[in-house]
This record gives structure tokens, sequence and C-alpha cells, in this order.
């Protein structure tokens, strides 16, 4: 069985809203991931108050180190919202394979994502920053 993730109830809102405009794209709707982050953001643990979230839980607009488990490659990366992506700056969509396989997990955790060149194992190796941890709630 999965682990389960958390999310604040304000990155679940977006995050369903995002995924509502998806319904106008309905091939989209059809991509592994996409249908993952549905089903992950439905069974997410929704933490209601930002401040009784763990400081190392991986959220929108958190920065976060990441270590490629089967290649041995780091990366830093901030997970954005679509409109907010610039994979070239290390901004990465929640729509994107690795944006939706890394919301939600904390420091020491591992995922896997379903990457363009195949699937790659992650472990979490730091939250540098996190909004909710640094009184960021308007992000």
């Amino acid at each position: 069985m999965a682990k389960h993730i958390m999310v604040t109830a304000q990155d679940r809102q977006r995050l369903a809203d995002c995924l509502s405009v998806l319904q106008e794209f309905p091939d989209k709707l059809e991509l592994p991931h996409i249908q993952y982050l549905e089903k992950e953001v439905q069974r997410a643990q929704v933490v209601l108050d930002p401040l009784a979230l763990p400081a190392d839980v991986i959220t929108m607009r958190s920065r976060v180190k990441l270590a490629n488990l089967d290649t041995g490659a780091e990366l830093e990366c901030v997970l954005v919202y679509p409109a907010e992506r610039a994979p070239e700056e290390g901004r990465i969509s929640v729509l994107a394979p690795l944006g939706a396989a890394m919301l939600g997990y904390r420091v020491g955790d591992v995922f896997e994502a379903d990457l363009p060149k195949g699937p790659a194992r992650f472990r979490v190796e730091a939250v540098v920053y996190q909004p909710e941890s640094a009184g960021d709630y308007h992000l």
C-alpha cells in the first residue's frame, strides 16, 4: 500500500481546481501521472491548520532537494502550479510526472516517478523552503 501523504486544505482546493480544468482535455486525464495525482489528492491527509503541518513535508511552492536513487544525481527544484512552471529554472509543475509524484512526501521518504525516460526512484533529502513553515500562507 502506498504511503499516506499530507496536503494543506488550501493546496487540496487549488489542486482540485487545476484537475477540474483538465476535464476540457480528456486526453490529459488519461495520463498515468494525472490519474495518480487525482488519487493522491483524494486520499491525502488534509491538514486544516498550516501551523500544524510538519516543516519537512513537500507542499506546493516548496523548494526541495531530491536524490535520484537510480543515477545518484541530486536535484533541487520547486513544486509549482502549471502556470508557474519553468523546468529550466527548476520549477516543476505538479501536473508533470515528477511534480505529481513528490507532493506530500517528507524528508527521508522514497517515491517513484514515471519520467519520460522511464521510472525513477527518488529520496527526499531536504525541504529547503516550505511556505507554511515560513509563514507565507498567501502563496
